[in-house]
């Protein structure tokens, strides 16, 4: 018998943007295989994290993924739902309105993010009471002038292949300190799971680094000449990935127009400081859409075009604390409303 750790990973109940919280149970197994199968469900203090009163404060954990845990001996990370005591899905709970059930959607998360440094409250590259050469040079840059952060990013990206993650790559972003990484999944609820447990594993790094990271779409303030952090949320179904039809990739995109204010109800907190219609956004009050146009709300890439209108839609609204299952519930919500014979 072996004992391994197993942390269970849930979002809590702070609106709207909602926060990781994870703690550890080791259990003895005798040849553990790693599935979903062999775990049981778990409790927790709701009352402690917005998800419950303190005279009925029982909340359950039911795992719905789990990876290796490159950086514990013997450790699983373990993503989950959050229940009622009844068993119902908690109303904080968005990876259970995903409409996905056979999986056609594909999702491919391009998460943007700010390092931050503890002592300074600035991201790295700036310069108390000051600040850092204007953006331009910071973009895939390589060299300790216009690079900052390398060495935590590089880690991450180790932890998330050895997690078995599906990681697609990495860069630094336009202004000092920003950084990305890129996930892809079949199925939009994986695409989530992957997303939370690679910021899980981000956040925790930072913790022997002295820095933290930074989701706020904007952090640097909204009348600051810096992009901000973005979220691109690029997805397919059977219908764009095969249908060869022009009219039917516009008949999709028309399909966002009349419900925007319920994407950007769920695209994240503060995106309207960065969605201004400048540094390559859209403006939070209109919606477009267009061939490589990194100005529009919905990105039409140019390959699906070449490729005879067979591909995927990027929307480029989504904003970088935006929670990945909520964000991928109201895009399917939307495909599936759009009227194609």
């Amino acid at each position: 018998m072996a004992k391994i750790k197993l942390e269970y990973i849930w979002l809590d109940g702070y609106y709207p943007t909602q926060n990781m919280r994870s703690k550890t149970k080791v259990e003895e197994h005798e040849n553990f295989q790693g599935t979903v199968e062999e775990l049981s469900m778990w409790s927790f203090d709701g009352s402690s994290t917005r998800q419950a009163s303190g005279d009925s404060s029982d909340c359950l954990l039911k795992p719905v993924a789990i990876y290796p845990d490159p950086a514990r001996r013997n450790g699983y990370l373990v993503m989950t739902e959050v229940l009622n005591a009844d068993g119902t899905p908690h109303v904080s709970n968005g990876r259970a309105t995903i409409d996905d059930e056979d999986d056609d959607f594909w999702f491919g998360f391009e998460q943007e993010y700010f390092i931050m440094d503890k002592k300074t409250q600035l991201p790295l590259g700036f310069p108390v009471g000051g600040y850092p050469a204007p953006q331009g040079m910071y973009y895939c840059s390589v060299g300790g002038r216009n690079t900052h952060g390398r060495s935590l990013v590089e880690e991450h990206a180790d932890l998330c292949i050895d997690a078995g993650l599906n990681f697609e790559g990495i860069n630094q972003e336009v202004a000092s300190g920003q950084w990305e990484f890129q996930l892809f999944a079949k199925g939009a609820k994986k695409a989530g799971d992957e997303i939370w447990i690679a910021r899980y594993l981000l956040d925790r790094l930072t913790e022997k680094y002295g820095w933290y990271i930074e989701y706020h779409p904007k952090p640097l303030g909204k009348d600051m000449d810096w992009n901000g952090s973005g979220m691109h949320a690029n997805f397919s179904n059977s219908v764009l990935r095969t249908c060869g039809s022009k009219e039917t990739y516009e008949k999709i995109c028309e399909a966002f127009r009349p419900v925007v204010k319920e994407h950007i109800e769920v695209y994240g907190e503060f995106n309207d400081q960065r969605l201004t219609g400048d540094h390559e956004t859209a403006s939070i009050h209109d919606f477009s859409y267009g061939v490589s146009d990194r100005g529009a709300s919905i990105r039409i890439p140019i390959i699906t075009v070449e490729k005879g209108w067979k591909g995927w839609l990027e929307d480029r609204r989504p904003a970088s604390n935006g929670d990945p299952y909520k964000i991928a519930g109201r895009i399917i919500k939307t495909v599936k409303s759009a009227n194609i014979s």
